[in-house]
């Protein structure tokens, strides 16, 4: 019988840590480019997981970095955040987020024909509910579909696989090694294309948002690995990143007044009891 309780807590603390991220790089971005934010981000989070590998001994294993697997996942990353970004900058962001709201269900398929995971019909309707609920808080309006979504949906996918790696990642392989090198990725990325649009001038308000931003990046990347290198079954934990939706209202309410409407106060409920259920699930079979 596997045990999910340590990939949960895991998933649901890199879940927290990535949305109030996501909250201080929009407001760096109020005053300073997107992506040269995001890359900025990148160097400093790189700069703390060089601190936690020094502090920690890990950096002995460094040179692990180099594994071909570990490779393959940073790139993925890299390659999951730009495809993003572009299409961002594109469509509202509730169509984009509504689809990568949907990595959930890609990971669950992935769990089911990759690692022969034994997905009940129980699970299967969880984690499809938690997605109607998050279509209930966003309310994406299909006329925005177009090309623009399809490449959100190639991110969505990229990252799917991109955590689907992480399982294959060699036991000897630091989890410390893997955010770095995951970290340096993007940074890379996002300073390459800040430069080739123009480096702009940075204020001090907009460097502190970022400092603190690749703080809780650096540690969501030690979570979300953590959790999928933890044994448990990812069509279990993924369908916590659902709950990111409800830290995202929050922060919205407070930060910027944002008030949930009627459907939306709905869907909070019915991703909700989503989780609670796949909790109850958990239970019940041990």
């Amino acid at each position: 019988m596997v045990d999910n309780t340590r990939g949960i807590l895991a998933m649901a603390a890199s879940v927290v840590v990535f949305i109030f991220n996501d909250a201080l790089i929009k407001l760096a971005a109020e005053t300073i480019p997107s992506v040269q934010a995001i890359g900025v981000r990148g160097l400093f989070a790189t700069l703390w997981c060089s601190l936690a590998l020094l502090v920690s001994g890990a950096w002995r294993q460094l040179p692990m970095a180099v594994h071909p697997l570990v490779m393959l996942r940073g790139g993925l990353e890299s390659g999951a955040a730009i495809f993003y970004l572009i299409a961002l900058f594109q469509i509202p962001f509730a169509i984009a987020t509504a689809i990568n709201l949907s990595t959930p269900l890609v990971l669950t398929v992935l769990a089911v024909l990759i690692l022969k995971e034994n997905v009940r019909w129980r699970r299967w309707s969880a984690v499809i509910v938690g997605f109607l609920g998050v279509l209930l808080v966003i309310q994406p309006r299909p006329g925005d579909i177009n090309a623009w979504t399809w490449l959100v949906l190639l991110a969505t996918l990229i990252g799917a696989f991109r955590d689907i790696i992480a399982r294959y990642l060699p036991p000897a392989v630091p989890t410390l090694v893997v955010s770095f090198t995951t970290a340096l990725g993007v940074a890379l990325v996002g300073c390459v294309w800040a430069l080739i649009d123009g480096w702009q001038p940075m204020d001090w308000r907009g460097i502190g948002f970022i400092v603190a931003s690749s703080l809780l990046l650096a540690a969501g990347y030690q979570f979300l690995v953590v959790a999928l290198r933890s044994g448990g079954e990812i069509s279990v934990m993924a369908s916590f990143r659902y709950s990111s939706i409800l830290w995202a209202l929050g922060i919205g309410y407070v930060v910027w007044g944002e008030v949930p409407n009627a459907l939306a106060i709905a869907g909070i409920a019915v991703i909700v009891g989503s989780g609670l259920y796949i909790l109850h699930r958990e239970r019940v079979r041990r």
